[in-house]
């Protein structure tokens, strides 16, 4: 019999620590967990997502599977699962503060040497509106959770949008989402947020009390 199983894949710049408050907090509720790394400085975005397709298609033999990907691991799960043709066994993606299309920062950046050097490929994918338009949108229910505490008014780059200091809410989101939720929270505090982990629970719950009456009425 499978079992549920949560994956989490981090943000650049980042390691699988990250997301270990979420993970434990996901845990006491009784969710298996596991994470999913990998390094900007040393890969391809087309490899690193070559690699997450591997482990969801390992993962997806015995387990149903949540994953959650932060910021950059939003997108790598998206290529991930057009990629994997784990789909079926995908019941809920969520992205937090993960860009859907290429955010001003990224392009702002681009010409930076130094964010070039630290970001490679990956840097260049997010910098791209061609490179982030060609990521599939996921046949996956889909929540995006986005952080509004980032700056706004005259002095920030994002001027009067709503932000987490890293991508405005425009930038995360799209019509083929199934839900959105808005936290108060900046772009890093994210994965470690109590109230993000609320949120994931409190939805992954509504969704197995819909698929219960769903059942019911079949």
């Amino acid at each position: 019999m499978s079992t549920l199983r949560v994956l989490f894949v981090h943000g650049m710049g980042r390691t699988s620590v990250s997301g270990w408050p979420l993970l434990i907090r996901l845990r006491r509720e009784g969710f298996d967990v596991a994470s999913f790394s990998y390094s900007v400085a040393f890969e391809t975005f087309s490899g690193i997502a070559a690699r997450l397709s591997n482990r969801l298609i390992a993962l997806s033999r015995d387990h149903e599977l949540i994953v959650i990907g932060h910021s950059l691991g939003g997108v790598l799960a998206r290529a991930a699962i057009a990629g994997s043709g784990t789909s079926a066994s995908i019941r809920h993606l969520f992205l937090l503060g993960s860009p859907v299309r290429s955010p001003l920062m990224a392009r702002k950046l681009a010409s930076n040497p130094l964010f070039r050097a630290l970001t490679r490929d990956c840097g260049g994918l997010l910098g791209s509106h061609v490179r982030m338009a060609g990521i599939d949108v996921p046949s996956v229910q889909t929540t995006a959770i986005v952080g509004t505490a980032g700056p706004v008014g005259r002095l920030s780059p994002f001027e009067n949008e709503s932000n987490d200091g890293v991508v405005s809410i425009s930038e995360t989101q799209a019509e083929w989402l199934n839900w959105a939720q808005k936290v108060d929270l900046v772009h890093t505090f994210l994965p470690s947020s109590a109230r993000v982990a609320r949120v994931i629970i409190r939805c992954l719950a509504e969704a197995s009390a819909d698929l219960a009456q769903a059942a019911d009425k079949d």
